[in-house]
């Protein structure tokens, strides 16, 4: 069974109405992303990031995945499919994809800051004081905030070395050490990347769609079930 490998960045996301940070000129939600996405903010002003990922999670908690999520479930019945997401929803996991892993943190689980390992789903979109770990300390976001270590990075460039379709979907490739895993791919893998931004950079090898996510994914989906002589039966009630 081949080996399918999925990448995806905030583009894929954003026709579920979750806006990105490139597209609100340099604020993200009215949030400037210094205050808000950074460990020091945390100790400087708790309750300003907690609002903010309150927010955060309340929006993706109201919001559904779009076609792009839905799309990529069909792989799965025919292929070993993995999912990289830089996202911090589960619109990929509500879908349907059964093998996610999140590279930035999932917004609806808060963690320890004292032990990393002690990690929870909350119950509701609101985190508050009152939510404390094992030491009576109250709990964090469950995000990567910037200059803090990648823990799943590891483990997804191992999933990239034995992919035979690689597939990047609402990213331009441009925040590392996520963008690097394309590297990790062989050179015999079909790449395609989907994305309505330009890319800067050497896209040999590459085919390159520029199309928002729900219109790129059905195009690559229907291509690889055409290669492999994959022929789905129509629902009528679909």
């Amino acid at each position: 069974m081949k080996n399918i490998v999925v990448l995806t960045g905030a583009g894929i996301s954003q026709e579920s109405g979750i806006k990105t940070f490139r597209d609100s000129d340099g604020l993200w939600e009215n949030y400037k992303i210094e205050d808000v996405a950074n460990f020091d903010s945390w100790l400087k002003n708790p309750d300003l990031v907690r609002d903010f990922y309150n927010q955060r999670r309340k929006q993706i908690i109201d919001a559904k995945p779009n076609q792009a999520h839905i799309e990529l479930t069909r792989l799965e019945r025919y292929f070993n499919v993995s999912v990289i997401t830089q996202n911090i929803d589960d619109f990929h996991e509500r879908a349907g994809s059964k093998n996610v892993i999140h590279l930035h943190g999932e917004i609806k689980k808060v963690k320890s800051v004292k032990n990393p390992n002690y990690i929870r789903e909350l119950d509701s979109w609101e985190l508050t004081i009152n939510d404390i770990d094992e030491y009576g300390e109250p709990l964090r976001p469950n995000i990567v905030w910037f200059g803090e270590a990648v823990p799943m990075i590891e483990p997804s460039i191992d999933i990239c070395q034995n992919a035979d379709i690689f597939i990047v979907i609402g990213t331009s490739l441009a925040v590392y050490p996520a963008a690097g895993l394309i590297n990790y791919t062989p050179s015999s893998a079909k790449k395609y990347l989907i994305d309505l931004n330009e890319v800067n950079k050497n896209m040999n090898g590459i085919t390159f769609i520029k199309e928002k996510a729900s219109i790129g994914v059905k195009r690559v989906v229907d291509e690889i079930l055409e290669e492999n002589q994959i022929f789905e039966k129509l629902n009528k009630d679909e």
